[in-house]
């Protein structure tokens, strides 16, 4: 974790450098953000969620093991350094257990940190945040945080077993809850100094009383709300004026930054910002995705152009899996009539829950290959993928449907590269 702690020395040095956070399971996104990283020396950093990846196999089907061999293998396909990936867990706590009475809910949770850092994960954000079953919402802070150290103490534990590089820990949570807002969002409150101060105060005290102050001395970040947020359909911007308090009260902490979630979709210049402001971690999850759709969705129509039959009619077995198994988005889509324009389009992209059933998974497959065994015309590609078109006929992208999913996904990754780059703060 030591290149992790480097970028939190070199912004409290007064360098503006941070690091995305990869949050996703799919095989084409961990790859591009591999691929991206190789013409540089950056460390990478995939994040895999409670939900995502657990000691049940998650909606991916993977546990914490399965997935390190998973990213590991991805790696040393495309040739990437594997001392260069960092593995952390993302709002590792009751999250999945909510309907289970606390003590239960707990327990699940403990076993799920111990698999995750027996397994090499090193980057372990403890969030208890949440209500279970009898629990009153919401929680109180001391409850929060005493919980937390109770997970940290079983990390502490396992890693003592297993050896490796030492956890570090991120604490706090953002509201709403993750993944984007279910419903419109009209308001966004930015967490106060104020919260800042409970949050670090209660955690504080809950580590030391359990005997963590090693532990507390790996704690690196803070996740606060700085403002930003996506719903269906709309993105609430950064907007530095509002957060300017919240910014200003980092600097009084030596060893922490904060770490944003939800800041999927945001301007280029909006990531560069909030980096500069201290949030010095860029979670993007839904947006990586959502490109990743995008880009499949524009490949089946020039595959129905060509009447190429394998992969044309990939939407229509995606959203046919997807209204088999609605548990993933009937809680979210709840507005009468834009069902199926909510399924393929909303910005919470749920459709990310169904990658990895069978069928989606064949229908993709076909897709890639078939194209990757036909001429692409490029007046095609310049109908449906435009800027995929402009980078083969500059020669700075190959003339294949794989290169062309894969940059549909770069797009993204490099507005993150990018705002986490450096330069001295303003």
């Amino acid at each position: 974790m030591q290149a992790v702690l480097q970028i939190v020395r070199e912004h409290k040095k007064g360098r503006s450098v941070g690091i995305p956070s990869v949050c996703s399971a799919h095989p084409a996104v961990i790859e591009a953000a591999l691929r991206e990283a190789l013409i540089g020396a950056e460390p990478v950093l995939i994040e895999a969620t409670s939900n995502q990846v657990n000691q049940f196999g998650g909606y991916t089907g993977m546990v914490p093991a399965a997935f390190r061999d998973y990213v590991a293998t991805i790696a040393q396909r495309v040739s990437f350094p594997l001392e260069r990936v960092i593995l952390g867990g993302d709002h590792l706590g009751p999250n999945c257990w909510q309907a289970e009475v606390p003590a239960l809910a707990l327990e699940r949770a403990e076993n799920m940190i111990a698999a995750y850092v027996a397994a090499g994960f090193r980057k372990i954000h403890l969030d208890c945040s949440m209500s279970c079953a009898g629990d009153p919402q919401p929680l109180e802070d001391a409850v929060v945080a005493e919980r937390a150290a109770r997970l940290c103490k079983v990390a502490e534990k396992v890693w003592s077993q297993v050896g490796g590089e030492a956890p570090v820990y991120i604490i706090g949570t953002e509201v709403p809850k993750p993944g984007g807002a279910a419903e419109d969002l009209e308001t966004l409150a930015v967490t106060t100094p104020a919260a800042v101060d409970v949050t670090l105060d209660a955690h504080r005290e809950a580590f030391t009383a359990a005997g963590l102050e090693g532990a507390w001395g790996r704690v690196i970040g803070l996740v606060v709300q700085p403002g930003v947020e996506f719903d269906h359909h709309k993105v609430i911007d950064y907007q530095r004026a509002k957060a300017r308090q919240l910014s200003e009260r980092i600097t009084r902490e030596p060893n922490l930054v904060f770490e944003a979630h939800s800041t999927d979709y945001q301007r280029p210049a909006g990531l560069r910002a909030l980096v500069q402001d201290h949030f010095a971690i860029l979670k993007v999850g839904p947006a990586v995705t959502f490109a990743l759709r995008e880009t499949l969705w524009a490949l089946a129509d020039v595959a129905r152009e060509l009447h190429c039959p394998a992969g044309a009619g990939l939407k229509e077995v995606v959203l046919r899996q997807m209204r088999s198994n609605p548990k993933y988005w009937r809680s979210y889509y709840t507005e009468p009539g834009r069902e199926t324009f909510d399924l393929q389009y909303s910005l919470s992209d749920r459709i990310r829950y169904y990658w990895t059933v069978p069928e989606v998974q064949q229908t993709c497959a076909a897709l890639l290959e078939q194209l990757s065994r036909t001429e692409l015309p490029l007046t095609l590609l310049s109908q449906y993928l435009p800027v995929q078109y402009t980078a083969i006929r500059e020669g700075r992208l190959a003339h294949d449907a794989r290169a062309i999913l894969l940059d549909g996904v770069a797009q993204v990754l490099r507005q993150y590269a990018q705002a986490c780059s450096g330069g001295v703060f303003s």
